[in-house]
């Protein structure tokens, strides 16, 4: 496998470490976002590996080839910008064609493939259309069209979807990945949208402080994130300080511990100790029998389901969300339990509290 590899790569701007020793790996044909905060380092990689920015330290190569001191024009690159870059005075089918006249190929093999492009984002009929007569999403396509017609081995993103309203966006999306799908091309996206990169993604990077956090598919980051900011920025989590005990989980200042049977699984997990927990509002159950641990504070609705925020007694300030249906969902004083939880320390996860999952065999394609 050769795809783009990166390794031990470093970048200071200024006196900040921006990017701070990022190895990453993409195979080819594969989708990967590095997604994570504004100044989480995301964009200044992506400028790296295009080679619009050279880096301190480290090294990227390109399906072999070692490309870290290459202009961009000699990488096998190709990037659309977060502004679509599009030349206003030039028409679709100019701004499309304008990389390969740069390479000086003849005109009716220019005029093939863009012709052939325009085809494979939907605009052969605006082909004569100035940018300005475009819609967002046109032009986004233009932008697009204009890279994937170099026939590059890796594309780069740069928050392509950011200046599309949010209807528009989806729409957008799901077309770059059909195209990059049937073309098959390495493709690198950065963006700080997690619906973005949970949807549109083979894998993901998520980055904080320049180094990436965890670098896994859609499923692993939301079920199993590795570190206290990924649990925060992947989904909806609440974290709460708890300790184990023989009845379940005693929560914040909570004096009754709330029940969490997948624990009788788990004797290894010390007792006593203090944890930062992780709850996902999906593994909460809410009771309206029993002894009551909380308070319904809030009820949020999000159509097929709602959001009830639960403060937990002896403390004011811990809450805990937790989803529900919509028909007669509890209020006022409620006992809740766990069915999942996730124990961190010093930031990383320790252990995963969760019912045994069976296990499937996996059969043989012969």
């Amino acid at each position: 496998m050769d795809g783009l590899v990166i390794e031990h790569l470093n970048k200071t701007l200024g006196n900040r470490l921006v990017v701070d020793d990022l190895s990453l790996r993409v195979a080819p044909g594969d989708l990967v976002c590095l997604l994570g905060p504004s100044g989480c380092g995301k964009t200044t990689t992506l400028r790296m590996i295009g080679g619009f920015l050279q880096s301190d330290s480290g090294t990227i190569t390109i399906n072999g080839v070692d490309v870290t001191t290459l202009p961009p024009e000699r990488r096998p690159t190709a990037m659309v910008f977060q502004n679509y870059a599009l030349w206003p005075h030039m028409t679709v089918f100019k701004n499309v064609a304008y990389g390969l006249r740069l390479r000086k190929l003849a005109r009716p093999v220019v005029e093939e493939r863009v012709v052939a492009m325009l085809g494979l984002v939907n605009l052969v009929e605006k082909r004569d259309r100035h940018p300005s007569e475009l819609s967002g999403g046109e032009q986004q396509r233009v932008a697009l069209a204009r890279a994937l017609v170099l026939e590059p081995d890796l594309l780069l993103l740069d928050e392509p979807l950011s200046n599309l309203d949010a209807k528009l966006r989806v729409g957008v999306r799901e077309e770059i990945r059909e195209i990059q799908q049937r073309l098959q091309i390495a493709t690198v996206f950065v963006t700080h949208d997690q619906d973005e990169a949970l949807t549109i993604s083979d894998r993901i990077a998520v980055m904080s402080g320049g180094r990436i956090e965890q670098y896994d598919d859609a499923d692993g980051l939301y079920r199993l994130p590795q570190t206290s900011f990924v649990a925060s920025f992947i989904g909806s989590m609440s974290t709460v300080p708890g300790r184990v005990v023989d009845a379940g989980l005693l929560l914040g200042a909570c004096p009754v511990p709330v029940a969490c049977p997948a624990l009788a699984a788990a004797p290894e997990i010390e007792r006593g100790v203090e944890w930062s927990v992780g709850i996902r509002p999906e593994d909460v159950r809410v009771h309206t029998g029993g002894s009551p641990t909380a308070t319904v504070v809030k009820e949020v609705p999000h159509g097929h389901f709602k959001e009830l925020l639960l403060r937990l007694d002896g403390d004011d300030t811990t809450v805990i969300r937790a989803y529900v249906g919509t028909e007669h969902p509890p209020t006022g004083r409620v006992a809740i339990s766990l069915a999942r939880a996730l124990l961190y320390r010093d930031g990383h996860l320790a252990h995963e509290v969760a019912p045994a999952r069976p296990v499937v065999a996996a059969l043989s394609a012969r």
